[in-house]
């Protein structure tokens, strides 16, 4: 059976969510990032706490947990190693926090109880029966369809003004080359219209090393704009459309709780007989709305040309670049019955052979951006000298990482061990040249 889509059209429509866009080149462009560089006098009005999030069982590290202010809109993630750091408001240290993970039971812990540092905090893991549910969906399509039906009904429809810490980094092999972090406002816009979001820089920090390049200049595109565009229910034509749904297999695997709500996990790959690069992964819906409560998937990228040529805008002469691996998440949480966007990721591998060389060479790139407070918002648009370009390239210009105290009151994702080797060595580099 053939499809009878264009490719190309697909492509274009795919561009946004799939790249982490990649000019590859013999010198180095420059970029066309705006930023404040006026320091911020703290006033320390703020508590801040650091700690672990694990499987009461095993011990295991939980990665990607929301940790949020009970009741209030102040939020963050763990990282990839379970670890989180949240700053919270004086004013607020008499309430608790609750932190959630997908399968677990959520945790309310008030505040008053934790330490400043080392804190562990055990999720227990729960099951679900099948007697828990009332109605369960025998048609899979039907299941992903009532979703679509219902996403005005489910995500918020009022713009928020949000605010937001966002890092890229890529790394050659083992070795960090580039690294940067903001905190973004965005004017998010309402699910039920077409107007996209928008962002402005509030405060951030970059550094690229070159000399670890060879010849090669590797550079993303898009920077907080990529990670919103993995909001797939702002932007479900990127994903899943009326036309585009028939081109998937979809499968009921799994029955789980997300924040105590039961959720259908929703299973979706590609069908056979489509070449095209499309996606396959998970979707957790809620039984009762048909939310999409998270979204984990991955661009099938068997077919090599095609999956290279959403990717790359330019490549050197005598290499040939490919992605390996492009993985995807986005999660979303609740305030008064709506869904909004927290926290997504991305996660590209590309392997580059060159020619005249022996070894190939491997490039790990890494966006993730998390929303951390939020408020209703009236505005229409940003300033167009405020807001940042939508093919911005943030990694070219070194500013704050002298400051260890840089962020303040903001929150932000706590840096894995291995960026927080990388930020110490741009630290001792700076020390030593002043």
């Amino acid at each position: 059976m053939k499809t009878h889509y264009s490719y190309w059209q697909l492509k274009s429509k795919l561009f946004a969510v799939t790249t982490l866009a990649l000019m590859l080149s013999g010198s180095i462009a420059a970029g066309n990032l705006n930023m404040k560089k006026e320091n911020q006098t703290d006033t320390i009005s703020y508590v801040q706490f650091k700690g672990v999030v694990v499987d009461a069982n095993n011990n295991e590290p939980l990665i990607f947990a929301t940790l949020s202010i009970t009741g209030i809109n102040i939020a963050t993630v763990s990282n990839s190693e379970g670890e989180f750091i949240l700053k919270v408001p004086k004013t607020m240290v008499n309430k608790s926090i609750t932190a959630s993970y997908i399968g677990y039971k959520s945790k309310e812990i008030p505040i008053s109880e934790l330490r400043n540092d080392k804190n562990r905090i055990k999720l227990e893991m729960i099951s679900v029966s099948l007697s828990e549910i009332n109605v369960f969906p025998k048609d899979p399509y039907y299941l992903i369809s009532t979703v679509l039906n219902k996403r005005n009904e489910n995500y918020m429809n009022d713009a928020a003004l949000m605010t937001a810490f966002y890092r890229e980094t890529i790394k050659k092999g083992w070795n960090y080359v580039s690294l940067s972090e903001a905190i973004v406002e965005i004017l998010k816009q309402p699910y039920n219209g077409s107007r996209p979001d928008m962002v402005k820089m509030s405060k951030g920090r970059k550094s690229a090393d070159y000399t670890k390049l060879d010849t090669l200049t590797f550079k993303l595109q898009g920077g907080p704009y990529t990670t919103l565009m993995l909001d797939i229910m702002k932007n479900p034509y990127l994903v899943f459309t009326d036309d585009l749904v028939s081109y998937y297999d979809f499968s009921l695997s799994n029955i789980t709780r997300v924040n105590d709500k039961l959720i259908y996990v929703l299973d979706f790959k590609q069908r056979e007989h489509v070449d095209e690069p499309l996606f396959y992964g998970k979707l957790y819906i809620d039984t009762e709305s048909f939310a999409i409560t998270n979204a984990s998937y991955n661009l099938n990228v068997k077919n090599k040309s095609k999956a290279t040529a959403m990717f790359i805008l330019k490549k050197p002469a005598g290499a040939n670049v490919f992605p390996t691996e492009a993985a995807y998440l986005v999660n979303y949480r609740q305030k008064n019955g709506k869904w909004y966007f927290g926290y997504s990721r991305g996660q590209v591998t590309f392997k580059v052979d060159w020619d005249k060389k022996l070894f190939n060479t491997n490039y790990y790139t890494t966006i993730e951006m998390a929303v951390t407070d939020w408020e209703p918002s009236e505005e229409k648009n940003f300033k167009g000298s405020e807001r940042l370009k939508m093919n911005v390239i943030m990694q070219d210009a070194v500013s704050g990482f002298a400051d260890k105290e840089f962020w303040g009151e903001y929150n932000v994702i706590e840096p894995e061990q291995s960026i927080e080797t990388a930020i110490k060595k741009i630290q001792r580099s700076i020390e030593k040249n002043n």
